[in-house]
């Protein structure tokens, strides 16, 4: 295998246009894994961890901007994030030990594009954006328009993402996570929201990406009773069975947890 050790942001683009395809490192929390099990085909690497230019939250004109190796210790402890985004805050306790907190990047979890991934939900629900760099220069792809399919995204060979940007988010924002144990476990159904007039929700694991919820929240908006938003929930999404869970189950409890975030925000 190989690995390219870029000494600056640009240098690493550099090495993207020039010796594509390559994998971007970061944390390492998932190509480990997938090496150790031999899923992982790439052979070529290049590690980022070091450039700090991707490090980094801060906001400007009232937009939350998260550097791409933010890792979940620094989400969970930044007092901007706190402010902005509590519900980002609530995602990163849950995204495995510590061990896992100090190491798993936002912009891996973005870039690992897993339907499972504790963020993904915050950042839809949040109508986040991906600022994607290459040496043409920045592109923003909104969240919602992000993956094309199962682990599939606009990403272009030659692109490295390199911030998430945040907008104001009014109401109340709400998260929970379903999994088999109350840490360190793979999600069943994950769900984000926010009550507002119109309100956003978004869920993980229940289909081949994160996913809005439009029809739902249209219900909502239109004042339908609880009862009949979850209706539409349960018409809107399509689970499938799978090792973890049954899509039954699944069913079930994104129309539980829908209830449980309109009572605790209301």
């Amino acid at each position: 295998m190989d690995l390219l050790e870029p000494r600056s942001l640009d240098d690493a683009l550099g090495m993207l246009r020039q010796h594509a395809p390559l994998m971007p490192l970061a944390g390492c929390t998932d190509v480990f894994v997938a090496l150790q099990f031999g899923t992982e085909t790439a052979r070529r690497f290049l590690n980022i961890w070091g450039l700090d230019e991707l490090r980094g939250i801060d906001v400007r004109d009232g937009v939350l901007r998260m550097g791409a190796l933010a890792t979940y210790t620094e989400l969970g402890r930044s007092p901007l994030v706190w402010e902005h985004l509590p519900m980002l805050v609530a995602a990163s306790r849950e995204v495995g030990g510590m061990q896992i907190q100090n190491r798993g990047t936002l912009g891996g979890n973005i870039a690992n594009g897993s339907p499972a991934g504790d963020s993904l939900p915050v950042l839809a629900a949040a109508d986040a954006v991906v600022v994607l760099r290459s040496l043409d220069g920045e592109r923003r792809v909104p969240f919602t328009e992000f993956y094309t399919g199962y682990r599939a995204t606009v990403i272009r060979p030659d692109e490295l993402i390199v911030a998430v940007e945040v907008p104001p988010v009014e109401g109340a924002q709400w998260f929970r996570k379903v999994g088999t144990r109350a840490a360190q476990a793979i999600s069943k159904v994950v769900m984000a929201g926010v009550r507002a007039p119109r309100p956003r929700i978004a869920l993980g694991s229940v289909a081949a990406t994160v996913v809005r919820l439009p029809q739902t929240e249209n219900a909502l908006a239109a004042g339908s009773t609880l009862e009949e938003a979850q209706r539409v929930l349960r018409q809107e999404i399509h689970p499938i069975d799978d090792v973890r869970s049954t899509a039954a189950y699944r069913l079930r409890v994104a129309a539980n947890l829908l209830g449980q975030f309109w009572a605790e925000t209301g």
